[in-house]
């Protein structure tokens, strides 16, 4: 009954309260809320399980706490648990085969996304106020899309990632999930160590027409009220159109290499945009065997359908077009930059479509995946930060 109540999100419970602080302490700006932490993070005295047995039983106990962790909890916060994940952070399902998938609180046929699966059903539940987890590829933005709540994916390297399980050191975020926008601010002020200010006024907000095309959602329960509420709140001058997929093949030159190659023979709604996704998981594949090939080949874990694929197909990664990977990562970020200017907003749908049902056979999740990753690249591979909001994902699945 109490798992049940629990929505499957949790590996451990437990509560680490805040410490001693100058401030009295209803005066920090975390006083009185709850989180979890996804397992992924260190936290002293307890194994951080990577989402897998295999790995818990062949690693010690933490001997510190994550930065991340200790600057929420000294902003007043309590914790009270670890979270399910995906194993290894590779997945974006939210399923586990040995600890059970959460409950996704939106739609329980449904998955609730991953990795971050259990940090977000822990807030989309209400079991807690708020929570963190990682964002690699997509981690905190899928499942915040899927269960109904607000998630941000910071930029890159901006979040202390010390004490926490590496994926790929170079596209890793620290994130965090969140019911009330309130909430979600003061724990990026927290997190990203920031004074209290008026928020900045954007100078557009850049629509790419093909993106919002991918999405099975209709428009006009997408696009069509980001652009009303833009112009009401701001004025239509705003609004700025763009066929994103052609700007970035454009204006991303080495990017031509995966699209000649890469992709030849496969069906893309976004040909340059999946080209951005060929380059993001090669050159993650290539980190991930950095950081793990040694503990899976010695260990050879019991890892779920799909993620088995994966982290064997990584080990077996070489050097050849890495040098080339960097380049298209490099001209992206003067792309976008370019594109975005001051203060600008590029305004895109996290995910493709509902997320899929549960024990949805292997060939849809593929398909699913893919058009997915055409979206979800566009900030993975830049490092940008990436907000995913209540737009389009209070809704109703059917």
């Amino acid at each position: 009954m109490a798992e049940s109540l629990e929505y499957g999100a949790f590996m451990e419970k437990f509560t680490l309260r805040p410490g001693p602080s100058p401030l009295d302490h209803h005066q920090l700006p975390l006083s009185g809320l709850t989180f979890a932490v996804k397992d992924i993070f260190d936290v002293d005295g307890y194994v951080t399980g990577f989402g897998n047995p295999d790995w818990a039983r062949t690693h010690s106990a933490a001997t510190s706490t994550a930065p991340a962790v200790l600057d929420v909890l000294r902003a007043g916060a309590t914790c009270v648990g670890k979270t399910i994940m995906d194993e290894m952070a590779y997945c974006i399902y939210g399923e586990n085969k040995h600890y059970g998938t959460p409950r996704n609180p939106c739609a329980p046929d449904r998955v609730p996304g991953g990795s971050s699966s259990g940090s977000a059903v822990a807030v989309g539940a209400m079991l807690v106020d708020f929570s963190l987890g990682t964002d690699t590829g997509a981690s905190v933005r899928l499942p915040a899309s899927y269960c109904g709540i607000l998630g941000f994916r910071p930029s890159h390297d901006t979040v202390s990632t010390v004490g926490v399980l590496p994926f790929a050191q170079s596209f890793d975020t620290v994130g965090w999930f969140a019911r009330d926008p309130v909430i979600l601010n003061l724990v990026g002020r927290v997190l990203l160590h920031l004074p209290d200010a008026d928020p900045t006024r954007p100078t557009q907000i850049i629509i790419p027409e093909d993106c919002f095309c991918l999405s099975s959602v209709p428009s006009e329960r997408t696009a069509q009220i980001l652009v009303k509420s833009v112009e009401k709140l701001f004025g239509g001058q705003f609004v700025k159109h763009v066929i994103l997929g052609d700007y970035v093949k454009d204006n991303v030159p080495s990017l031509q290499h995966f699209m000649d190659k890469e992709n030849e023979g496969q069906e893309y709604d976004i040909p340059s945009l999946a080209a951005l996704s060929s380059v993001m998981q090669l050159l993650q594949r290539y980190e991930f065997k950095s950081n793990h090939a040694e503990w899976v080949t010695k260990v050879n874990p019991d890892l779920g359908p799909g993620i088995s694929g994966r982290v064997w197909k990584a080990i077996r990664t070489t050097q050849e077009n890495i040098d080339i990977c960097n380049s298209v990562r490099s001209e992206l970020r003067a792309a976008l930059t370019a594109l975005l200017g001051d203060h600008g907003i590029l305004a895109i749908p996290t995910a493709p479509g509902d997320p899929p049902k549960l024990q949805t056979d292997p060939a849809t999740l593929a398909r699913f995946r893919a058009r997915a990753f055409n979206l979800l690249s566009i900030a993975g591979l830049s490092g940008f930060c990436q907000l995913d909001s209540l737009l389009e994902t209070k809704r109703t699945y059917r």
